[in-house]
C-alpha cells in the first residue's frame, strides 16, 4: 500500500514539474574592481527536454578565465498534501576584470526541446583598483608569509621585500691580493618554480676562486625580523689585484613565483596556484682595497698571507750526466695558489728542465690553505765544486701588517766524474781527438836551435791574438753587466721562454682531461707574460688596463682584444659548467696566437 502511495507521488511530482515554467536567466555581480576575479552564472530551470546550443557573449572590459562549470539540482517538496518540483542547471563562467568602465553583458542563448530561448541583459560597473597599501589597510593584509599561503594571493604585488638577492663580503677592508670571502643567495618569502639569471654578478679587479656546493631551497633564515627561505647562489674566495675601491656589479634574474588565485566555485572557494614572472636585481657591494706598504723589499713577488719554506735536494752524491732534482715546498694560508715559481740560480755547467709544480689547496674560511711543490730537475756537465742559490722568500703578513723575509739555503755540491756520454756529432769527435796523444817514439837525430823567439812572426801573431781575445772578454763582460742592470730588458727577454713552458705544461693537462688545472695554468701563463712582457707588477695588472697598455706600446686592436677574450673565457670557465673538449682546444690554439703575434710585434717602451 504505502509503495503504490509513494509512487502517486512522484508521478504528482514530475507533473507539476512539467507544467511548471521554463526560464533562463543571468547573475553577475553589479560591481567590481580591476584585477578582481569573478563568476557570471547563466541558470535555466525547469527544462526536463533535451539542451543544447548554448551561447554566452563576451563581456568587452574583462577577460575569460575558463568555463563553462555546469552543475543541475532537483528540487521536490509536498506541502498540505500538494506536491511541487523544480529543476535547476547552473552554466559558470569566470572571468577577471580588466579594464574600468560600465560594460553590458550580452543575451545568452540556448535550445530546450527545439526552442530557443534567450536570457535578459545584465551591466557591470568595474571601479579602478584600489592601491596597494590602502588595499592592505582597508582589508587589514598581514605580510606574506611563507608558512600561510593566504598573505600569498595573486593580487598583491611581490615587492622587493618579497625576494631579492644579496651579494655579501666577509670584510670591508683588505688588502691587495688578501682572501675575501663573497656569498650570493636568494631570500623569497613565495615558492619558486623556476629561477634563471639572465646576467652574472662582475668580478672586476679580482682573481675569483670558486667554492662548490650543492644548491637548494630548504633553509629558513630571519633577516630583519622577517622570516625567509633562502638558496645559496655562490659562494668564491676573491683575491684583490689592485687597490682602491673595487666594486661588484649586481646580477640580473628572470624568477618564475608561485601565487595562489582565489576562486569562486558557487558553494565554496578554491586555492588555485599561478606563476607570476618577475625581475630582479642584486645588490652591489664594494669594498676598500688597501695597497701594500711601500717600499716593498727585495725579492717580494705578490705573496700576501702566511707562509713556511722547505728546500731539499733529492740526493747527496752528484756525477756529471746524472740528473738530480730540487724540492721547493711553500706551504700556508693565502694567495698559494697564484704565487710565481720561486727564482733558482743554477751554475751554468748545469742542463736544466722544465720545472714542475704540483698544488694541494683548499678553502679555508676567507683564503686557501695547503702547499705548492715545484721540482726542478738539473744534469751537472762538468766534474767540479758549485753552488746552487736559492733566492730569499718574501711575503706581506696582512695580520702583522709587515713584510716577512724567509731565508733559503745555498747548497754548495761537488760533482764528480760520472758516466761517459758518447760523442753524438762532428764537433764532440774533434773535440775528443785534441786530447793528449801518445808519445810516438823517432830515430831522428835532434838539434839545438839558437834562433830567440821574439824574433819568430807566430809569437807576435800570438801576441796579438791574445789581446784581441782580451778586448773581446772586456766587451762582452761590459755587455752581461749592462743586460743584468736592465731589469726590464732582462724581463722581456724570458717572457717567451716562461710561457712557452707554461703553455706546455697546460697542453699536459688538456690532454689528461684536467680542467681545472688547464685553467689555472692558462691563466698563470696569460697573466705571468703580460706581467714580463709590459714590464708591470701582477698586482698591478688587471682586465681594464691590459687593452689599453698593450695599445700604447703599439699593439693592434685585434691583438688586445684576443687576449682579453681568452682571460675572460679562462676565468668564466671556472665557475660554470665543464665545456667541451673541443672549446678548451680553442682557448689553447687562441692563447698560442695571441703569443705567437705579440712576439712579431715590436713593442715600443712607454715612459
Amino acid at each position: 500500500m504505502k509503495r503504490i502511495i509513494y509512487t502517486l507521488i512522484l508521478a504528482t511530482a514530475a507533473a507539476v514539474s512539467a507544467i511548471a515554467q521554463t526560464s533562463f536567466t543571468v547573475q553577475a555581480p553589479a560591481r567590481v574592481s580591476v584585477g578582481d576575479k569573478f563568476p557570471v552564472v547563466f541558470v535555466l530551470k525547469n527544462a526536463d527536454e533535451s539542451v543544447s546550443d548554448l551561447k554566452v557573449p563576451q563581456i568587452n572590459g574583462c577577460t575569460l578565465l575558463y568555463g563553462p562549470s555546469t552543475s543541475t539540482q532537483r528540487n521536490y517538496q509536498i506541502i498540505n498534501g500538494q506536491a511541487s518540483g523544480s529543476t535547476s542547471t547552473s552554466f559558470t563562467y569566470y572571468y577577471k576584470a580588466a579594464k574600468e568602465g560600465t560594460y553590458t553583458i550580452g543575451q545568452a542563448s540556448v535550445t530546450v526541446g527545439g526552442k530557443r530561448m534567450t536570457t535578459a541583459t545584465a551591466s557591470i560597473t568595474i571601479t579602478p583598483s584600489v592601491p596597494d597599501n590602502q588595499q592592505d589597510a582597508s582589508h587589514h593584509r598581514q605580510p606574506v608569509s611563507i608558512d600561510d599561503i593566504e598573505t600569498q594571493s595573486s593580487d598583491r604585488p611581490v615587492n622587493a621585500k618579497d625576494v631579492f638577492v644579496r651579494i655579501m663580503l666577509s670584510k670591508s677592508t683588505a688588502y691587495e691580493q688578501e682572501g675575501i670571502e663573497c656569498t650570493i643567495k636568494l631570500y623569497t618569502k613565495y615558492n619558486i618554480s623556476q629561477f634563471f639569471p639572465t646576467s652574472q654578478p662582475s668580478f672586476d679587479g679580482f682573481l675569483v676562486e670558486e667554492i662548490p656546493f650543492q644548491p637548494a631551497l630548504n633553509t629558513q633564515e630571519t633577516f630583519y625580523g622577517q622570516t625567509y627561505m633562502t638558496a645559496l647562489l655562490k659562494k668564491c674566495v676573491l683575491f684583490p689585484q689592485k687597490s682602491g675601491r673595487l666594486t661588484i656589479k649586481s646580477g640580473n634574474y628572470d624568477i618564475d613565483v608561485v601565487q595562489y588565485d582565489q576562486v569562486n566555485m558557487g558553494f565554496y572557494t578554491v586555492r588555485q596556484p599561478v606563476e607570476k614572472k618577475i625581475k630582479i636585481s642584486s645588490n652591489s657591494a664594494s669594498i676598500d682595497i688597501t695597497p701594500l706598504p711601500t717600499p716593498q723589499p727585495a725579492g717580494f713577488n705578490g705573496a700576501v698571507g702566511q707562509y713556511n719554506i722547505d728546500t731539499r735536494l733529492s740526493t747527496s752524491t752528484f756525477r756529471t750526466n746524472e740528473p738530480a732534482t730540487l724540492y721547493y715546498t711553500v706551504s700556508g694560508t693565502g694567495n698559494i695558489k697564484y704565487l710565481n715559481d720561486p727564482q733558482i740560480d743554477f751554475p751554468t755547467e748545469f742542463e736544466q728542465y722544465t720545472p714542475q709544480s704540483t698544488s694541494d689547496t683548499k678553502i679555508s674560511g676567507a683564503s686557501l690553505t695547503g702547499k705548492v711543490t715545484t721540482e726542478y730537475t738539473f744534469i751537472p756537465l762538468e766534474v767540479g765544486d758549485f753552488e746552487i742559490r736559492v733566492a730569499d722568500f718574501v711575503y706581506f703578513n696582512p695580520q702583522t701588517k709587515e713584510y716577512v723575509t724567509l731565508k733559503c739555503p745555498t747548497y754548495d755540491i761537488k760533482v764528480s766524474k760520472g758516466v761517459s756520454v758518447a760523442p753524438t756529432n762532428r764537433q764532440d769527435i774533434e773535440a775528443r781527438n785534441t786530447d793528449i796523444l801518445y808519445i810516438h817514439s823517432s830515430d831522428e837525430t835532434l838539434r839545438k836551435n839558437h834562433t830567440f823567439i821574439i824574433s819568430e812572426l807566430l809569437y807576435w801573431a800570438i801576441y796579438a791574438g791574445l789581446i784581441g781575445i782580451l778586448i773581446v772578454f772586456i766587451m762582452l763582460s761590459a755587455a752581461k753587466s749592462r743586460h743584468l742592470a736592465d731589469v726590464t730588458g732582462h724581463r722581456l727577454a724570458k717572457a717567451s721562454k716562461v710561457v712557452r713552458k707554461r703553455l706546455k705544461l697546460a697542453r699536459q693537462y688538456m690532454q689528461q682531461h684536467k680542467e681545472e688545472d688547464f685553467y689555472n695554468e692558462m691563466l698563470r701563463a696569460m697573466w705571468g707574460y703580460l706581467s714580463d712582457k709590459l714590464s708591470i707588477p701582477s698586482s698591478q695588472l688587471f682586465r681594464q688596463n691590459i687593452s689599453e697598455k698593450l695599445s700604447e706600446r703599439g699593439a693592434p686592436i685585434e691583438l688586445c682584444e684576443m687576449f682579453i677574450n681568452v682571460l675572460d673565457e679562462c676565468e668564466m670557465a671556472r665557475y660554470t659548467p665543464s665545456g667541451s673538449q673541443e672549446k678548451i682546444e680553442e682557448i689553447y690554439r687562441q692563447a698560442s696566437d695571441a703569443i705567437n703575434r705579440l712576439e712579431d710585434v715590436k713593442l715600443t717602451n712607454k715612459k
